[in-house]
């Protein structure tokens, strides 16, 4: 894959990352409470760190979800991995991962993953 196209991509994860945890700090007095506790750092290197447990108590099952999804995606760019289908192998177009940075399937995986569930 092109690596203007990951560098983006990867920038474009991390800002959603950064997004959701400024959304937890902003309803969460205690989520707050654990980013004073850090280490002076800005947002951008919060948001790169893996988040502990405790902050994982925290957060909505929906957040954690993304939160997880968003740090697989970041994990496969250092792997030299990311936008490759999880099932098949196979490279999952530039259009799907521009709307779904974290996605783990290509959309023919995903459609019959999908209608095995219904």
């Amino acid at each position: 894959m092109e690596k203007d196209f990951v560098f983006n991509m990867k920038n474009k994860l991390i800002k959603m990352k950064k997004e959701i945890l400024k959304h937890l700090a902003a309803e969460s007095e205690e989520f707050q409470n654990i980013l004073e506790d850090i280490d002076p750092k800005d947002l951008a290197d919060i948001a790169a760190d893996d988040l502990d447990k405790k902050t994982l108590e925290i957060l909505g099952s929906k957040d954690v979800n993304r939160l997880n999804l968003i740090d697989a995606a970041l994990s496969r760019i250092e792997n030299e991995r990311y936008g490759i289908c999880m099932q098949c192998g196979k490279k999952i177009p530039k259009e799907r991962l521009e709307a779904i940075p974290y996605a783990l399937l290509c959309v023919e995986c995903k459609s019959r993953e999908e209608k095995k569930i219904s």
